[in-house]
Parts: C-alpha cells; structure tokens; sequence
C-alpha cells in the first residue's frame, strides 16, 4: 500500500509526540508527487520489476519500492565484506541498530557511534572535496575544477590518494568527496568549483579516478551531491518558528528533468562513482521532480541501487531529512547529522531516525529487514577497507576545530586517543605544486610567457599577498584565493602565495626590482605613472579573484573587487600585462583582446602552493597544458540555464526549476545554437605546438548489435555498457621546439536517426600525453558501449543509433583537426 502523507513526509516541524504518532500508523509512506506543475514531455521515469507505470510527463516522480537490499552474492570484491557485514548486523540490538543508521554530535562532521562490546570503533565522516577540512596540520589541496582543468586521469588518481591518506592519518573513515553534483548546468552556480567539470564525460573520469584514489588509501569515498543539484539558491525548505514548533513556508526548489537528461547527463559521472565501487553516495538538499533527493524513491531505489547494482550506503546531506519511514522505504541507509540536541538544530530539522526507528521497527512500521540492509552496506566498505584493523584513532586535536558539534553537545564518549595534532601532510606540497600547475590554463600568449629575466616587474591586485587570516571561509578583500568557501573548503595550515613566489623566483633570475600595488581601489584610482617607482616595468603582473561559496550562487560572471577595472587602468599604460585569474570558474574576461594584455592566465583554485604553482607557469620550467573544462562565453547573457530566482511565492511548492534545456548545457547549448565564445571547453595554449594526423578508426567486435546484451546487474550497470566495442587511433607529434604534454580530445557526433535534441558533438575520449620536441607517439582511445548510446525512453535501456558517426579529434570542442566517420552497427 502506498499512503500520500504531505504533512509527515515533507515537514520537519513537528513536536516528537506528532512524529511517533505519524510514526505508528503509517506502513508505507510516499511523498514522491507533491509538485503542482507537470508537463508533457519525456518521462523521467523508472521501470522496475513491479511493472512501475512509465510517466508522461517530467516535475513528479515515480514510487519505485522496495528499496532493494544488498544481493547475497555481493559483486566486485565486496563479497567477503558483506559476509562479515551480516555477521555484525546479527549480533545488534534493536536500539544499536538505531545508532547505526543515526549521526550524533561528536568529535568529526558527521559521527556514527562505536558499539565497544562488538569491537566496533564507529565511523568519522569529514569534510570535504580538497582537504579534511576540520583538521589542523592538514594540506589543502587544488579545488575540483582544477584537477578538471589538468585533464590528466593520474594527477586525479594521485590527488585522490593524497587526499585519502590524510584523512586515514587523522582518524577519518570516510571522505565527503568527491562532487559530481553539481555538474555545471548553470556558469552561476556556487559550488561548481567542488565538482569537476561542466561535462560528464570528464566529470566522470574524475570521480572514477579520484574514487579510486581515496578508497586505495583505505578510505571511503562519499559520490555527492546525488543527483540534479545544479544551484545553491532556495536548496533548502524555508521555515518559520513559532514558539517551540517550526512550520515550513516553502518547500526546497523542485528540479525537473526529463528521464533521458537525467542519464545522459547528471547520471553519467555517479555511474562511474558506482562503477569504481563509492562506499557511499550523499543525496542532496532540493526536491528532484517533486519529491525531495533524500526521500527521492525513483532515484534511490530506482536509478542508483537497482539499474547501477549500487551495493554501498546512501547518507543525508546534513539537515536533507524531512521524513522518517518514508526516506528509510525511499533507499535512504543513514540520516545526518543526526539532530541530536543543538547540533541538529543547526542544520533546521530535528532527527527522525535515531529513537524513532527503533519505534517504527518495534510497532511493524518498518520491517527489520530494511534496517538489517541498511547496516549490511554502512559496514560493508569498512569491512572491505580493512577498517576494522588497526585504524587510526581520530586526532584528539579534533574537537576544538568541530564548531558544528561542541563537546558540550555529545551524548556519547569517543576514543579520542594517541597522538594530538598529528602532522598528516608528508610530502604532499610537492604534488600540490605541480597539480596547481597542472590545472592552470593558458589563454592568451602573445610573446608575454614564458618570463626570461625581466629587470623590473609589477605586481598588482589584491590577490597577489597574504590574507588576513588563514581559515579560508569567507571573501576577503586582501589576500590570495586558493580555495571558495562553505564544507568544501580547507584550513590552510601553511601558504605560498603569488607575490612571495615571484619575489624569490625575481631575486634567483636577477631582477632588480619587484613592487607591489595591492589595493585595487588605488590602482583604479591613480595614475599608474605616479604609483610604480622609476621606469616602465618590463612586465606588469595583474592577480585577480572571484569568490564562490556554498549556499550561495555567484551574482555576476566577473572578477571580483572591480577587477576588470584594475586590468583596463594597468594595461593602459604597461604594453606587456600578464593577468592571472583565481577563480572559481567562469569569468568573462572582456578585456581580453586589449592589444597591451600579452598573456592571461586561468589559475583556477590551485591549493596551498598557489605562488609556486604559479611561478612555475610564469618562468616556463612548467610548459602550460591545462584546457578549460568550461566555456568562457563573450557575455554572462549568452550561457542558458541561470539559478531559479526571485520567484513569487504564494505557495508551497512555488519553487520550480525546468531543465528545459535539457541535454543542451555549455559546449553543448553553444554548439547547438551556434553561437560565438571567448574560449571553448576544452582550450588551452602551450609553449610549443601540436599536430594530430593518422586517425583510424576500427570496431572491436564485428557484430556490433543496437542493444546492448541483456547480463546481470554490477556495480556501475550492465557491464556490457561498460566494453569497449570501437578503437580510434591517431598519432600525435609535437611540431615545436619545447617540451610538453598536450590534450588531444575525441568528441562523438551522432547520427541523423537519433532522438531530437541530441548535441552536435559530444566528449567521449581525452589523453594527456608528454613528448619531447620533435617527438611523436600513437595515442589510442576506447570506445566503451555506453560512449555511443542514448537513452532510449521507451524501452529503458541504452541504444546504438542507425546511421553514420562523426569521430573529431582535437585540440578542444572547436578546435577539430580531424574527422572520420564511420557506421557503427554491424546488424
């Protein structure tokens, strides 16, 4: 039985007597169809063994129950971990198995609490994407959208593994990284910069790689934020208190999508998360198609755990909760942070896990066996990282920096032994040096770069010198950026900034004098004639930031502090400016044809060796080969898909986002409409130069059918999806005299038989490649299945379209050096 609940299933707000009262009569609650508006369209839509009817129309959501449970013979290495898993969740008592599923205050961000008569030491979960963010003696690594930027699958696999060992060393089991969500449908979105790039195909590279990374140090990686959390803006339900109760005005912004964008696009990247076994997936805050991501039954049940064979746990984002049996029937495994007492009250919503499940599982609301699941995957990846030997305790240093849980909040007492304010960091700036370098992208070179031995250099802007504190969590005015803000940022225990770097290059090389001007509003303001000391400097060196910070999306797509100003009044007078940007993403750069800028830079978010990252590009001893994996548009106007704002709300559920653009999102929706760009997904300049020639093309298997075999579910899908049927072959030469690593790109045309709205090109295959001047290598890329599919909405499954492929291969999405086209189908 299905039972429509709108009261309990998406408000937070009652007392606990409501709640248990709710509790008890209810079997099964769905809350997935409150949204008002539907449409139309193609159905995002589920088709599970029970026959769930297929929508026709997209802003509600199918109920796909139940959640399915971990199969007994557990696939891709996890068997013998589900086993021990099992064993564990038959020794728990009813009430310890509520502790299971249920965060509490303690010492990390997120707290799953030991059972010490089983020898279990609980869970530590901690922030975040580029560093363990509550931590003292931790690195800060380069943000997502830079390791994106170096389009190099092993500096994302190296990055990964870094990160994971520090977090392993400060007691941690389990990284909230990394971020496939949001994907980067809209260029304002705050927290793209945590994610990887506005593509999935690159996107997905990077989660399987980074994934990888993490759980080979032994920790778990979290996918987030699962699935269509493209905005910060209106991503939670607005409240009002009344007393001792909290009503809710406004439920969080609906994301409606259509069932083929979904697994063509915002899908795509968490397959790969599942494909390289995530331990865990954390659903996100808005509502997706009506029902809200953490109670979302057609993505939990549906998407990730059935169609994927997802065997690993779903957390909550902290506070995403709005329902207890109707998230725990919905796929939901564990609710954070718990709202236990003023730590979950933080976060706007009491817990309704934690005594209400041992309630619910006692008066048959919940069957046991859900329960039992829902441990059986928490305590798999443990067992199958081999926590439960020798882990390390969680730093005793912790606590103090955990503002989101004091210790005057815990109700529990944590292991908080050996040694405090361990130095986790090893050698680890060395490859934050060379990933900040890596993920930097040349865009303009006009002869500025590479720098020789200028005897007199300018530096400019309020990004080039220290901030006035380390903690990285706001904007700030003076100072450089390394990283945004919200949980996704890093504490910076030691920073190397820009100005400090060039100084000590400068002094090394000779030059006489390096001044500094480090006020935006005077540099705007003054004559720069009568600011620099003596002579024309021989190269004026402009810094400039912009600031993204989660819970809010980015107001405008240029620099921050008036910085275009600063690059006009300084290239006005300085015939040799080398501007380089911080930035979170996007920024639209309109002076970037003035004839005096002979050189920009897109630094992105590099980490805590930002100034060494960046003298390294300056001076040449690293050639550039970062691309952008974004558009820079000619103007903020020209990009589609802007964050739902300003809505007038006079009811409950007015807060709607229509993916109506669908598949047609950066390079895509530039393409397809032909319309101009500053720089194209995918650019980036070189010291030297490349040539690609020789493409070939030639299929794996010569019965290459339509539909994909029909073969048991595995961790990430249909394996078949996953085989590579097509090899393309070209060989790449560097025609330059310097050496370099170079980015050739392979996108997908598709043919005229596939659905409307299909995008004239797609990124389906990239390789970074070192070679020396004069050097040349064959480059070979794999064609898996799924590459030249679409999601066909009728029969719910992958297809191969009839007709005549277009292979590209380049230097970026418009810059194609080659084509070959060929028929993929043999019958």
């Amino acid at each position: 039985m299905v039972v429509k609940n709108k009261a309990f299933s998406t408000c937070p707000s009652h007392t606990m007597a409501a709640l248990l009262s709710a509790l008890a009569v209810l079997t099964v609650v769905n809350a997935q169809a409150y949204d008002s508006g539907s449409r139309a369209e193609d159905a995002f839509s589920y088709v599970q063994p029970l026959n769930t009817t297929i929508l026709n129309e997209y802003g509600s959501s199918p109920a796909v129950y139940p959640s399915p449970k971990v199969a007994a013979n557990a696939t891709g290495g996890w068997e013998d971990a589900v086993t021990k898993a099992r064993a564990f969740v038959d020794k728990l008592t009813i009430e310890e198995k509520a502790d299971m599923v249920t965060g509490q205050a303690g010492p990390c961000v997120g707290n799953i609490v030991a059972i010490p008569r089983l020898g279990f030491q609980g869970l530590c979960l901690q922030d975040g994407p580029l560093a363990i963010r509550v931590a003292d003696y931790a690195s800060v690594f380069s943000a997502g959208v830079s390791a994106a930027a170096s389009w190099d699958r092993t500096l994302m696999h190296e990055r990964g593994y870094a990160m994971g060992q520090e977090f392993k060393a400060k007691g941690a089991h389990v990284a909230l990284s990394p971020v496939a969500g949001p994907l980067g449908r809209s260029a304002y979105a705050g927290r793209n910069w945590e994610g990887f790039a506005a593509d999935p195909y690159l996107t997905g590279v990077a989660m399987e790689e980074t994934i990888t990374g993490h759980q080979d140090a032994g920790v778990q990686a979290t996918a987030k934020h699962y699935i269509a959390n493209e905005q910060e803006t209106m991503r939670n339900p607005i409240y009002t208190v009344n007393g001792t109760t909290t009503d809710t005005d406004y439920a969080a912004l609906s994301a409606n999508l259509d069932d083929r964008t979904m697994h063509e696009l915002y899908l795509w990247p968490f397959a790969n998360a599942v494909k390289a076994k995530a331990a865990s997936f954390m659903c996100s805050y808005q509502r997706i198609n009506g029902s809200y991501g953490c109670q979302n039954s057609a993505t939990q049940n549906g998407l990730l755990k059935t169609e994927l064979g997802f065997q690993g746990y779903i957390m909550s984002d902290w506070g995403a909760v709005h329902s207890g049996v109707a998230s725990i029937e919905a796929g939901l495994d564990m609710n954070m942070p718990g709202g236990l007492g003023a730590y979950g009250q933080a976060f706007g919503a009491p817990s309704f896990f934690g005594g209400n499940v041992t309630l619910a599982v006692n008066n048959g609301t919940v069957d046991v066996a859900r329960v039992d699941d829902m441990i059986v995957r928490i305590m798999t990846p443990y067992y199958w990282l081999g926590q439960d030997k020798d882990f390390p305790t969680i730093d005793p240093s912790t606590p103090a920096l955990n503002t989101f849980s004091p210790v005057n909040t815990w109700t529990r007492e944590y292991n908080l032994t050996g040694e405090s304010s361990r130095d986790v960091r090893a050698d680890h700036s060395k490859l934050i040096r060379k990933h900040g370098a890596a993920g930097t992208v040349l865009l303009k070179n006009t002869g500025g770069l590479p720098l020789k031995s200028p005897r007199n250099i300018a530096v400019f802007g309020n990004d080039a010198a220290e901030p006035s504190k380390q903690l990285n969590q706001k904007n700030y005015e003076f100072g450089t950026l390394l990283a945004g803000g919200g949980s996704g940022t890093g504490q910076v225990s030691s920073l190397v900034t820009p100005l400090h770097a060039i100084q000590e290059r400068a002094a090394a090389n000779g030059t006489k004098l390096v001044q500094y001007f480090l006020n935006n509003t005077e540099i705007i303001e003054s004559d720069l004639d009568d600011l620099w000391i003596g002579e024309l400097p021989n190269v004026c060196i402009v810094m400039l930031k912009t600031w993204a910070e989660e819970a809010a999306d980015r107001e405008h797509l240029s620099v921050d502090w008036q910085g275009n100003y600063v690059v006009e009044n300084v290239a006005s007078k300085c015939n040799n400016t080398v501007v380089v940007t911080h930035s979170s993403g996007i920024n639209t750069l309109p002076w970037a044809d003035h004839e005096n800028i002979t050189a920009i830079l897109a630094a992105h978010y590099p980490g805590e060796q930002s100034g060494y990252s960046l003298t390294d590009i300056l001076y040449g001893d690293v050639n550039p080969s970062g691309h952008l994996p974004y558009t820079i548009a000619l103007n903020g106007s020209d990009y589609n898909a802007p964050p739902t704002t300003g809505i007038n709300t006079t009811g409950y559920y007015d807060w709607q986002s229509w993916f109506d653009e669908k598949l047609e999102i950066d390079y895509r929706h530039f393409d397809a409409r032909n319309i101009s760009v500053r720089y194209e997904f995918g650019f980036g300049l070189s010291y030297t130069t490349f040539n690609i020639s020789d493409v070939q093309a030639e299929a794996v298997d010569d019965k290459i059918t339509a539909h994909p075999e029909d073969r048991p579910i595995m961790p990430g899908g249909n394996p078949a999806l996953w085989e590579c049927i097509y090899n393309v072959t070209i060989s790449l030469a560097n025609s330059g005299d310097v050496a370099g690593a170079s980015v050739p790109q392979l996108y997908v045309g598709f043919p005229d038989s596939t659905p409307a709205g299909t995008p004239p090109k797609q990124l389906r295959g990239f390789e970074k490649v070192y070679l020396e001047a004069g050097e040349s290598q064959t480059v070979g890329f794999e064609l898996m299945r799924r590459d030249l599919s679409y999601w066909d909405i009728i029969s719910q499954q992958w297809v191969i379209p009839e007709g005549e492929f277009t292979f590209y291969l380049g230097f970026s999405s418009r810059d194609i050096v080659e084509a070959k086209k060929v028929t993929v189908l043999s019958a």
